[in-house]
């Protein structure tokens, strides 16, 4: 584990290479890619695999809330709007206020994290997914049942597929957003990439740490962007046989 050496007071506390650190690191650069690639196994590809627990596990209870939800709302119309007040309020409430309200109920855990990471999916989730069953024309709905498919099957046969492109873009937005606040997440459990930000942030600014964790973040979140386009595009093939 490398040390870190303590500067006089003001100065960044900057790691210890034995003597032999780096220039870059010795005047704290923006970003020491020598310093970076020492310490990938012991910090980063960590937290990385923290972070991605993080938000996957955020991800599948929050869609798997959200699809109650919506198709509650979906069979009895009264329940949209109790339903979308309740995860408004949720989703508008600050994540380190959410933590403060959750801590003396769960404690500093991993079940805090998530329940507060889960609650700011729901709305996102909720309304992609009841206007993208709402926005189903009804002509189509019509030729659903003049073959004789009930109305369960016109749910799962028709209704859904034709609803996937505001599902996918309703998840795309849930997703980038939770792995942005699954960094605060380190100030109530030391896992993530938040924690190696706030780990340099109080050793007085290493700003490798910091970029490097920062970015690391911003790249997951392109590449798994990405993933739900492909994935999306793969389920639906005859929306990209529309756009030619």
């Amino acid at each position: 584990m490398i040390a870190l050496l303590a500067g006089a007071a003001g100065e960044p506390v900057i790691p210890d290479f034995g003597g032999h650190g780096s220039t870059c690191v010795r005047e704290n650069g923006t970003f020491c890619l020598d310093w970076f690639r020492e310490n990938w196994s012991g910090i980063f590809a960590p937290a990385l695999g923290e972070h991605v627990k993080l938000v996957v596990i955020a991800i599948v209870v929050g869609f798997a809330l959200a699809t109650a939800l919506t198709l509650l709302a979906y069979r009895f119309r009264w329940t949209e709007k109790p339903i979308t007040v309740i995860t408004g309020i949720l989703y508008t409430i600050p994540s380190l206020a959410l933590f403060q309200l959750l801590v003396p109920v769960t404690h500093l855990s991993l079940l805090t994290a998530e329940i507060a990471l889960v609650s700011y999916t729901l709305l996102i989730l909720f309304r992609n997914m009841l206007e993208g069953l709402r926005g189903v024309p009804a002509d189509v709905r019509d030729a659903a049942r003049g073959m004789g498919l009930t109305d369960r099957q016109i749910l799962w046969r028709v209704e859904v597929p034709l609803a996937l492109p505001a599902i996918f873009a309703g998840l795309r937005i849930a997703t980038v957003t939770i792995i942005s606040l699954a960094t605060v997440a380190a100030f109530v459990i030391d896992e993530g990439l938040g924690k190696p930000i706030f780990d340099a942030i109080q050793s007085n600014t290493f700003k490798t740490e910091i970029f490097a964790a920062g970015g690391l973040a911003v790249a997951l979140a392109l590449l798994a962007d990405a993933g739900l386009v492909l994935t999306q595009r793969a389920l639906t093939p005859w929306a990209r046989a529309r756009t030619r």
